[in-house]
């Protein structure tokens, strides 16, 4: 990798970390300009900013105000560097449906999640927060989803990941859609108990959807 091309991804890595809108935009310019990858520029660059806010927003190092802003700062750097990712990246259409389960409230994960899913090309259905089960399998089947992606921050309301996975076995469903699942309390094993795919945070999440979609992923 050109010394050039290191340091813009990591400039806009920072950039992002630091909410400076402007300087993103720049820094997404001069990267385009020098014709390199712009796939690589979201997910090295972008999404390993917006993923390092995470983290300091779960450490409270960061609150709400100052992950919003980082956003801000990466929605404009996508902006640039979208319109130059070449179709084929992007392969057909795939359908995600996306939430965080009943009884909780927390969507900076989701959001996350969301944004790297819409970068590699994926459709993302958003029901939002405090969603029913049942309202994530109805949804899937009327749009013909392959993914439901579930997310939580609370114990208390992981059984409502397990109660989607239950749905999708009664109506026998196994086959056409896949169940992603994170957040703070969930682990590997608790995915295997239940059925489910498992990612630590959001850039493998978006890796392992694009797996799910090609029938390369493991569990």
């Amino acid at each position: 990798m050109s010394d050039l091309k290191q340091k813009l991804l990591i400039q806009l890595s920072d950039s992002v970390v630091n909410m400076e809108e402007i300087l993103t935009v720049e820094l997404a310019q001069t990267y385009i300009e020098n014709s390199f990858d712009p796939y690589e520029a979201i997910n090295k660059g972008l999404a390993n900013g917006m993923d390092r806010a995470g983290k300091l927003y779960e450490e409270e190092e960061y609150y709400i105000p100052e992950l919003l802003m980082c956003s801000d700062a990466m929605y404009a750097g996508l902006d640039v560097l979208r319109p130059h990712l070449k179709q084929a990246e992007l392969g057909d259409k795939h359908t995600v449906v996306i939430g965080v389960v009943e009884g909780d409230t927390h969507d900076i994960g989701k959001n996350l999640v969301k944004i790297m899913l819409e970068t590699l090309g994926f459709e993302v259905v958003d029901l939002g927060r405090d969603v029913p089960p049942a309202d994530f399998v109805e949804k899937a089947k009327e749009i013909k989803a392959e993914i439901i992606a579930l997310s939580t921050l609370m114990t208390t309301t992981m059984e409502g990941m397990a109660e989607v996975m239950h749905l999708i076995e009664r109506d026998k469903l196994q086959d056409k859609i896949k169940v992603m699942i994170g957040g703070g309390p969930i682990s590997k094993s608790f995915a295997d108990k239940i059925g489910a795919y498992y990612a630590t945070d959001a850039s493998k999440a978006a890796k392992l959807a694009q797996d799910l979609v090609c029938g390369r992923a493991q569990r």
